[in-house]
């Protein structure tokens, strides 16, 4: 017959030892983030129906959002729109060439992407509450 090639697998993957770069877990967050925006459009419609569909929808509307679990998913949606909105930035000008499509710069923007999201989030805090 013909030679036989060993393939170079591994026996026991165990997926607490992989160690995924910044750039994956930025790439990764951003889908996130965008099926959380998706969700979230849901809930804010339902919400804006609501407030809009007479005073007393307006009054039970405003009685929900003093709620600590609606704030909680206002900030949540807050920060993911924040996050998905700076990821797109970040992106945009590295598909229009403003920014070097290297690792390294890769890297450098993902955690600003990050920094910029963490100061982007508390400042939602503050709105929320």
């Amino acid at each position: 017959m013909g030679k036989t090639v060993k393939k170079q697998r591994p026996v026991n993957l165990d997926l607490q030892t992989i160690r995924f770069p910044v750039t994956a877990i930025a790439s990764i967050l951003h889908r996130v983030s965008g099926v959380i925006m998706f969700v979230a459009i849901g809930i804010l419609l339902w919400i804006l129906g609501l407030s809009l569909s007479s005073s007393d929808g307006f009054s039970a509307a405003a009685a929900m959002m003093d709620s600590f679990i609606v704030k909680f998913i206002m900030w949540g949606i807050l920060t993911a729109l924040a996050y998905h909105v700076i990821g797109g930035i970040r992106h945009m000008l590295m598909d229009f060439g403003y920014l070097d499509e290297t690792f390294a710069m890769g890297k450098l923007t993902a955690n600003v992407t990050f920094v910029i999201t963490v100061v982007l989030s508390i400042l939602a805090g503050v709105l929320v509450w």
